[in-house]
């Protein structure tokens, strides 16, 4: 991670501009100080994407906001990804809705073709069409029998014998996403719900609390903070990319809760910042972190961001820490987003030491 608030910069040993490039193309070559180079901190969105961008780039979960036309319903991969991120009481209910739903449609199949297109049901004491013609249909469905019931005619037959060939498939397909599910390396990381603007040594600082969520342990945790803001430059309004130096951006280990910080210092892109100013340039705050998931030994990858609407002034976090009956350290996971007023103003006015005072 860049760890200047100004990138760096460099520049053509050509200064003359390509003559068959469109404008999208010279304005992702060209930067706003005319040197050529691409700015590191664009996020490989793009210098034009990002000017007609209005809105955040991610929601509070992550999710990226844009979208992208001409793919076709991808109804298929959309489910398939629901269902892996689904939660499970929510899935099992999904999957089992669905069996239900297509032993019921071959249920009726086989009452359509009338009352005498299944027979040997008596013992089962099943007078209901329906409900006979159901319980034979999961026996079939699921390749576990549905002796002594069976099938009397040639249309039922055939419909039977094209209930073993696609049951078997779905029961397959749930499978699979049920392995899915169990071998898929995951985080659950929950950040505050807001960032904080608060007393930071002798300036301010902003923060922002997150903690893991789940009883994997997590290491080599490395946090990313960028800052995606309307400036002025040369009386034009112009949206530009900040990486936000941090106090720290990375951590081995990951146990209890990490409260990142950015120092708000002169030579910070926030120097002398107000929430009016954040509100002016449509300020978002994009937060990736990115660790080693120790139970599958993998990467995984967490996303959010914040909104000006969603940072708190004139108030610091209180504490997260709880006692334990081992004496060991704690923290109470339900005290993250807690904060503690501080007095008006004592984060609203910019610190003298950010040259604003």
């Amino acid at each position: 991670m860049s760890t200047s608030a100004a990138p760096e910069r460099g520049g053509l040993s050509d200064e003359r501009e390509p003559r068959d490039m469109d404008g999208e193309q010279k304005s992702a070559l060209n930067n706003k100080d005319g040197t050529g180079a691409k700015s590191p901190d664009d996020l490989g969105l793009g210098r034009v994407v990002v000017q007609d961008t209005r809105g955040r780039f991610f929601d509070r979960a992550g999710n990226p906001t844009a979208k992208k036309y001409g793919l076709g319903a991808q109804r298929a991969e959309r489910f398939y990804l629901a269902a892996l991120n689904a939660r499970w009481p929510s899935f099992v209910l999904w999957m089992l809705g669905i069996l239900l739903l297509a032993n019921g449609i071959f249920a009726l199949m086989y009452v359509a073709i009338g009352a005498s297109a299944i027979a040997g049901g008596d013992s089962f004491q099943l007078s209901d069409p329906f409900l006979r013609a159901l319980e034979f249909s999961v026996g079939i469905f699921t390749t576990a029998g549905a002796s002594p019931m069976y099938a009397v005619g040639v249309t039922a037959n055939w419909l039977m014998i094209v209930e073993s060939f696609v049951g078997p498939l779905i029961l397959v397909a749930a499978s699979g996403l049920l392995i899915a599910r169990l071998t898929r390396p995951r985080v659950n990381i929950r950040f505050s719900e807001s960032l904080v603007i608060a007393p930071y040594e002798s300036g301010r600082g902003l923060m922002f609390r997150m903690v893991n969520m789940r009883p994997g342990e997590l290491s080599d945790v490395r946090v990313r903070l960028n800052l995606s803001w309307f400036e002025e430059e040369d009386g034009k309004r112009e949206r530009n990319f900040h990486s936000l130096e941090l106090e720290r951006n990375q951590v081995e280990f990951f146990t209890l809760h990490w409260t990142v910080v950015h120092p708000i210092s002169a030579s910070s892109p926030l120097a002398g910042v107000t929430p009016e100013r954040l509100r002016q340039s449509q300020a978002e705050f994009l937060v990736l972190v990115n660790a080693h998931e120790d139970t599958f030994s993998t990467r995984v990858i967490s996303r959010t961001s914040y909104v000006p609407d969603e940072v708190t002034w004139d108030a610091k976090f209180a504490s997260i820490f709880a006692n334990s009956s081992d004496g060991s350290i704690a923290i109470d996971v339900e005290r993250l987003d807690r904060v503690e007023r501080l007095e008006e103003g004592a984060t609203r006015v910019p610190a003298p030491i950010e040259g604003a005072g």
